[in-house]
């Protein structure tokens, strides 16, 4: 994962993981539309995910 990423997570978690499919898209957007920090914290784990 690499530093630019990581920074695009915290500013805006749906265009971090724009590549790991709509699903993840999905997912964190709704939870970024909850709050700030539920998608922050989605988007990172989507990120450090070792299979993807």
């Amino acid at each position: 994962m690499s530093f630019w990423r990581v920074l695009l997570s915290i500013i805006c978690p749906p265009l971090a993981v724009i590549d790991k499919g709509c699903g993840s898209i999905l997912i964190v957007f709704l939870l970024w539309l909850c709050g700030w920090v539920p998608g922050v914290i989605a988007a990172l784990v989507i990120l450090n995910n070792p299979k993807n």
